[in-house]
């Protein structure tokens, strides 16, 4: 197969770097399941956006802050000047954020200092993602191939010439393309317990290690600090960080609050981990009362749904929850355009790392990170395109047998190995 430009992965980063490319590139996008079935469609809470320029310098701070300040900082600041130019891009795609009247409503999340995130109900990732793929799938110049799983780079003295993949029947198949972009999504297939689809096992980097392509803190592993505990195998449900913006609480088996809800995930999942530790527990309790019945019924409907479903009733009792793997900070090393240090080799979403997020992301800032520099690369991409001069390739079936578990090692002793270097 031949294509112009190549895209692994249909998250929010691969299908909106597939609409801001030239419609006159043929523009193939593969993702290893289902289109519905990325991360992005998960994500509860929202995405963050400048207010106004009166808003800059604490949304700036807010980012660095929740990072430790190992951010970079240039990274960070493309992103918020970005934020509304996305917001409208989405907007013009039929992303419905929620509204008072003809002004945008505004949320609030732990360890923001104000509210700065637009919503749609409790499914905001669900909202962008589902109207970029229509429009990516209204598109002529775009092909989306599902349940096709890339297994390798085809590449030559450092310059990248598209990918080799495994198809729904299993067979190896080679698309060649002037340029390649990795949009292939979190780690959290790779954990016991994450709010990660289990088919997402850091395939881009397995093949960035294969490669040599430079990689950067790969170790920097988000937890979410509620999830709802159960005994029932499976991706864990997330219960939104905008439910403790909105005022709930979290208890412990006495029903006395041990954290401020609204420090950032990595310190209110470790103020967690202690409680449990203390009381010898296996949860602690997240309690939604303070919140309106019909606050929590307009705003976290998929939420209250849920926890029902589950034998909780949101409105009348507390809810028993644990932190689980919910995000990767590290990733493949990109610069500002989310070029890798492989020519004709970008890398963007939660699979690159530019820097914005530091050792610990800033709630909300995941989605709009994502488009921010998924854009980036489809602008640079597009501002120097040159068409390549691809290889012949020869695909060899014996070359990946056992390819996926030996591919899960790799990644994960990769992060052990940076995680020690670290202690």
């Amino acid at each position: 197969m031949k294509a112009d430009i190549i895209i692994v992965g249909c998250g929010v980063a691969g299908l909106y770097c597939a609409l801001n490319l030239p419609r006159d590139k043929r523009i193939t996008v593969v993702t290893k399941n289902e289109a519905k079935k990325s991360d992005s469609f998960l994500a509860q809470g929202g995405i963050c956006v400048l207010r106004d320029e009166g808003d800059y310098d604490a949304f700036y701070e807010d980012t660095m802050r929740a990072g430790h300040y190992e951010n970079d900082p240039e990274s960070v600041d493309i992103m918020i000047r970005s934020s509304q130019e996305v917001i409208g891009d989405l907007v013009s795609f039929g992303v419905r954020f929620e509204k008072n009247g003809e002004s945008f409503n505004y949320t609030r999340e732990g360890a923001h200092s104000r509210p700065r995130i637009l919503f749609h109900e409790d499914e905001t990732g669900k909202e962008i993602t589902s109207h970029l793929l229509q429009v990516a799938l209204s598109r002529e110049n775009i092909t989306l191939i599902e349940n096709f799983t890339m297994v390798d780079l085809i590449c030559r003295e450092n310059v990248c010439y598209g990918i080799i993949g495994q198809d729904v029947q299993g067979e190896l198949v080679s698309i060649t393309a002037d340029y390649t972009v990795l949009a292939t999504g979190g780690v959290g297939g790779l954990f016991k317990h994450s709010t990660n689809y289990r088919h997402l096992t850091g395939d881009a980097l397995a093949v960035a290690l294969k490669h040599g392509i430079r990689l950067e803190h790969i170790d920097y592993i988000q937890i979410h600090p509620t999830t709802l505990y159960t005994k029932k195998n499976g991706r864990e449900f997330l219960i939104s960080e905008s439910v403790r913006g909105e005022g709930a609480i979290l208890l412990n088996s006495k029903g006395e609050r041990f954290v401020n809800e609204l420090l950032p995930r990595d310190v209110v999942a470790n103020a967690i981990f202690e409680e449990m530790k203390r009381e010898g527990s296996e949860h602690v309790w997240l309690s939604m009362m303070p919140i309106d019945r019909q606050e929590i019924l307009a705003h976290f409907p998929h939420i209250y749904e849920h926890c029902l479903k589950e034998g909780y009733d949101v409105t009348r009792e507390p809810i028993p929850i644990v932190p689980s793997q919910h995000y990767f900070m590290g990733g493949i090393e990109v610069d500002h355009s989310g070029r890798t240090s492989m020519d004709r080799l970008y890398a963007a979403g939660e699979t690159a790392c530019n820097g914005v997020h530091g050792r610990n992301r800033l709630a909300s800032n995941s989605l709009l990170e994502s488009l921010v520099f998924a854009k980036r690369s489809a602008q640079d991409i597009a501002g120097g395109y040159l068409a390549a001069e691809c290889p012949e390739v020869t695909v060899n079936k014996e070359d990946y047998e056992g390819y996926q578990e030996k591919y899960k090692q790799w990644v994960l002793t990769a992060i052990e190995k940076e995680r020690k270097s670290h202690e």
